[in-house]
């Protein structure tokens, strides 16, 4: 498991999670289910590293009240919820790596001229265009410092687009920063330019 990797962070988009909600935009979490066993998705490993990374290797813990890797966290807050549609363990990880790779929002974001810069600040109202005209339905953008933290992407249990429920909570023009150093994130430890969410 590779985690904080400082100015050596992905220049993609990576992936924070699949999380199942209802209609109202509510979620539920921490469902019955097994504990996350690391070997059920050690075949994934060298894609979860680079795709879904672990930025932030102290801070995650997860429903049974113990420290461990953030994809311990994911799926035992948002997999097991998940459960009735992914399937198991190994299912859900690569249910959403295949997501990711087919919803490429790096590359709508890329091709509409928004990369990254650590000096230029972007419309959001024209990132949420340029989603919305790729994908057909309206994202969730969510900012931390004006900066553009994640990029959420909504779905029906088919798998199909919906309009996400929740407000985007950017200002007008947000940064897509090449890398943000410890001291400008939160606790979280998200890195540039975002994490991808469905």
């Amino acid at each position: 498991m590779v985690c904080c990797r400082g100015e050596n962070s992905p220049s993609v988009f990576t992936i924070h999670g699949l999380w199942p909600d209802y209609n109202d935009g509510t979620w539920p979490s921490c469902c019955s289910g097994p504990e996350f066993d690391a070997n059920e998705i050690s075949t994934l490993q060298d894609t979860l590293d680079k795709y879904w990374p672990t930025l932030s290797c102290s801070k995650s813990s997860t429903c049974h009240n113990k420290k461990g890797v953030f994809w311990a966290h994911e799926w035992e807050k948002h997999g097991t919820c998940a459960a009735p549609v992914t399937g198991d363990e190994y299912n859900y990880f690569i249910t959403t790596i295949n997501l990711y790779f087919t919803y490429n929002v790096t590359g709508v974001l890329f091709e509409a001229g928004y990369v990254p810069s650590n000096s230029e600040k972007y419309p959001g109202g024209g990132i949420i265009s340029a989603l919305e005209n790729a994908f057909h339905a309206t994202p969730q953008i969510i900012c931390l410092n004006g900066a553009l933290e994640e990029v959420r992407l909504c779905l029906t249990k088919d798998f199909k687009f919906r309009d996400c429920v929740g407000a985007s909570d950017c200002p007008d023009y947000v940064s897509l920063p090449e890398w943000a150093s410890s001291d400008s994130i939160t606790a979280a430890g998200r890195l540039f330019p975002g994490h991808q969410s469905f």
